[in-house]
């Protein structure tokens, strides 16, 4: 997994990827946030929000 992932943050299914405590499941939303974001057209410059 990219260590970038963590910049990624929202909501998925209505839960904040950012707060999930339990590491597997919070890498499987970062994912699908990925996927969701990719998906609708943004690039992944707007999605990982660099600091």
């Amino acid at each position: 997994m990219n260590p970038d992932r963590k910049l990624i943050k929202g909501v998925v299914c209505g839960i904040r990827v950012e707060e999930i405590e339990e590491k597997l499941m919070q890498d499987i939303r970062y994912l699908d946030k990925l996927v969701d974001e990719l998906a609708r057209g943004k690039s992944m410059k707007k999605i990982l929000r660099k600091v």
